[in-house]
C-alpha cells in the first residue's frame, strides 16, 4: 500500500484555501493525504514531492507508475474551471499539449493522471519577447473547431460572469476609472464574443508559467481552462504576465502578437482594453492600460 503519511502539500494551495475560509475547501485539503493514497492505489502509483509552489487549486506532483513511466498526477478541488481540462487535451491528442493518460472524479475531486514533461522548464525562463513566438505557435497549434456534441463551456458565458462580477465591485472600479471607460469596457467584454468571425477551441490561460520544455517536442502547454470562442481573445493572458511591455506601450505589443497570430490588431486591442477594464478593480497599473487604450 503506497505511504502518503508526511506527504508535503504545494505551499500555494495551502495559501489559497486559508485566504478562501471555504470550510468546504479546507475539509477537501484535511483529506487530500486520504486522497492521494486511494489514487496512487488505484493507479499503481509512487508519489514524489510536488511540483511548488504549485497551484491554487490542486496537489501537482511527480509520479511512477508500475511499468516504470514517469508522470504526473493531479489532484485538484472540483470547480467549474477543472471539468473539461482532460476533455481539452483529448481533443488536441498530444498535437501542442501534455498527453492525458487517465481520468477520475469522485466527491469533490477531480484527478488526472497526465503526461511528464522533461525536463519541464518554464517557458517563463526564456526572455519575454522569445516568449511571444512560442506561446503564439502553441495557440495557432490547439485551436481547432471543437468537435460535434462537445460539451465546453462558451467564452460568452464566461465573460457574462466575469462581466457581472465586475458590477458587483463597482465601487472598488470607480476609484480606478472613470465611469464611462469602466461602461464601455464591460459593454464590449459582453459584445465582443458574440461578433467573431469563428469559434474555436481556446486555452483562455495560456501563459509562460503554463508553458513547459518537454522531449517529445520543444514546448508543450498545460492547465488549460478550455472555453469556445473567438481567437482574439486568447493571447490576453500572456499580455497580462508581460506587465512591463503591457503598461510601456499596449498597442505595439498587441499589434506584435496581431501579426504572429495573423488576427485582426483592431479586434485584438479592443479585446485588450474590455480585459484590462475587467480586471481594473485589483490592478491599478492595468487601469492605466485602459485609460490608454479607451475607444
Amino acid at each position: 500500500m503506497p505511504d502518503v503519511t508526511g506527504l508535503e502539500l504545494p505551499a500555494s494551495l495551502i495559501d489559497s484555501v486559508n485566504r478562501d475560509r471555504n470550510p468546504e475547501r479546507r475539509a477537501w485539503l484535511a483529506a487530500l493525504p486520504g486522497i492521494l493514497g486511494r489514487l496512487a492505489r488505484q493507479w499503481g502509483l509512487r508519489l514524489e514531492t510536488p511540483f511548488q509552489p504549485g497551484g491554487d487549486c490542486s496537489w501537482v506532483g511527480p509520479v511512477r507508475a508500475m511499468d516504470g513511466r514517469q508522470l504526473v498526477l493531479k489532484a485538484g478541488w472540483l470547480h467549474a474551471e477543472a471539468m473539461h481540462e482532460a476533455d481539452a487535451l483529448r481533443c488536441w491528442d498530444h498535437r501542442g499539449a501534455v498527453a492525458v493518460y487517465a481520468e477520475d472524479v469522485f466527491d469533490d475531486t477531480i484527478a488526472l493522471l497526465l503526461e511528464r514533461c522533461m525536463p519541464g522548464t518554464p517557458l517563463r525562463q526564456v526572455p519575454e519577447p522569445e516568449q511571444d513566438a512560442i506561446v503564439c505557435t502553441l495557440l495557432r497549434r490547439l485551436w481547432r473547431a471543437p468537435p460535434a456534441g462537445h460539451a465546453f463551456p462558451s467564452l460568452q458565458a464566461m465573460c457574462d460572469r466575469w462581466a457581472d462580477r465586475f458590477d458587483q465591485q463597482a465601487s472598488r472600479a470607480a476609484q480606478r476609472l472613470d465611469p464611462g471607460i469602466a461602461r464601455a469596457g464591460m459593454e464590449l467584454f459582453r459584445t465582443l464574443p458574440a461578433t467573431a468571425g469563428e469559434h474555436v477551441l481556446l486555452v483562455t490561460d495560456l501563459h509562460a508559467g503554463n508553458i513547459l520544455a518537454a522531449q517529445r517536442d520543444p514546448w508543450l502547454a498545460i492547465d488549460p481552462k478550455p472555453h469556445v470562442g473567438d481567437p482574439s481573445y486568447d493571447p490576453l493572458q500572456h499580455m497580462l504576465n508581460c506587465a512591463g511591455r503591457l503598461c510601456t506601450d499596449p498597442v505595439r505589443f498587441a499589434q506584435r502578437l496581431a501579426g504572429l497570430l495573423e488576427l485582426d490588431a483592431s479586434r485584438l486591442l479592443l479585446w485588450l482594453f474590455a480585459r484590462c477594464v475587467q480586471e481594473s478593480p485589483g490592478n491599478p497599473d492595468l487601469a492605466r492600460v485602459a485609460a490608454l487604450l479607451a475607444p
